[in-house]
């Protein structure tokens, strides 16, 4: 495939695709792609079902909800897709919350008319499966030494960075994904801190993200808290924390009082399973070796929050 036509239904996947030299062939995209800047511009595919806005309790009740129907977190915009005429479709079967899965391209896919698109469902949980996935878009578009370099270069980053941070004192981190209720950040987010120099509370490297209680939360009094909201700018986490800060054990957390809780951009950092993980990384070797890192990401994808 010289200049296959792409239609990525997964943020991630769209980043990796663009890493791979590929941000031209992208055609159409889901609602919530929007990196780099210019993806935005592209046809979405999808949309999601959940109004946007709404408090973290209600998102999480009405996204069970909808599950519990046996029913789909997403629409896809079957007519579009078959307009755009893909020959290949990026997506996920990791997680029904997180994104479009195949599932949900069924009915697009049953009703196809001539050559159907190939459909690549990425869903690593870990770092290593993050490369894998990036050599399984980079054969399906014939370019796997291209996967190769672009691996290299980013694994060479977090090895640097681990290098660095190999001997400094490690700080015990909650990195939260979900603010009510409380989930801590699984699967690659653990490998995250422990190259950022930290220890991972509650959460195992490669498994998914757990829910847990404030019980445990204050019992583990964690040195750092970094919120990291699954699709949360910035912004949109602030409008969350007074769930948490009016809470009468707040003032006792050592993170707490040392001054140490963080807000990230989860939306775009993170959460994404993609070249940006390496930035992440940095983020979190700022936010927990502030004396010995700064890769310029202070105030813009992520602040402090004071007590």
């Amino acid at each position: 495939m010289d200049t296959p036509r792409i239609i990525s239904l997964l943020p991630s996947a769209t980043e990796v695709a663009v890493a791979l030299g590929f941000g031209d062939q992208i055609v159409g995209r889901s609602h919530e792609c929007d990196f780099p800047p210019y993806i935005a511009e592209l046809p979405p595919c999808t949309a999601t079902k959940v109004a946007k806005g709404l408090p973290s309790l209600e998102i999480e009740e009405r996204v069970q909800g909808i599950l519990q129907q046996g029913l789909s977190v997403y629409s896809v915009d079957t007519g579009m897709l078959h307009r755009l005429n893909p020959d290949v479709i990026l997506t996920q079967s990791q997680c029904a919350i997180c994104a479009v899965t195949p599932r949900d391209l069924e009915e697009a896919l049953a009703t196809w008319v001539g050559r159907a698109p190939k459909l690549l469902s990425l869903s690593p949980e870990t770092l290593d499966e993050l490369w894998d996935a990036f050599r399984l878009v980079a054969r399906t578009l014939n370019v796997e030494e291209r996967g190769e370099t672009v691996i290299a270069e980013l694994a060479e980053r977090l090895d640097r960075l681990a290098n660095r941070s190999a001997n400094l004192a490690r700080p015990r981190v909650a990195a939260l994904e979900w603010i009510e209720p409380l989930m801590a950040a699984g699967n690659w987010v653990p490998e995250l801190i422990d190259v950022a120099g930290g220890e991972s509370l509650f959460a195992v490297p490669g498994q998914h993200s757990p829910w847990i209680d404030w019980d445990t939360l204050a019992k583990a009094d964690p040195e750092v808290i970094v919120f990291m909201p699954c699709g949360f700018t910035i912004g949109r986490s602030l409008e969350e924390m007074p769930i948490l800060t009016r809470d009468p054990r707040w003032t006792s957390l050592s993170a707490v009082q040392a001054g140490r809780v963080y807000l990230t951009d989860g939306h775009h950092f993170f959460n994404r399973p993609g070249p940006r993980l390496v930035e992440s990384a940095e983020i979190l070797a700022e936010l927990l070796h502030p004396n010995h890192f700064d890769f310029g990401h202070q105030g813009k994808s992520w602040i402090a929050i004071e007590a």
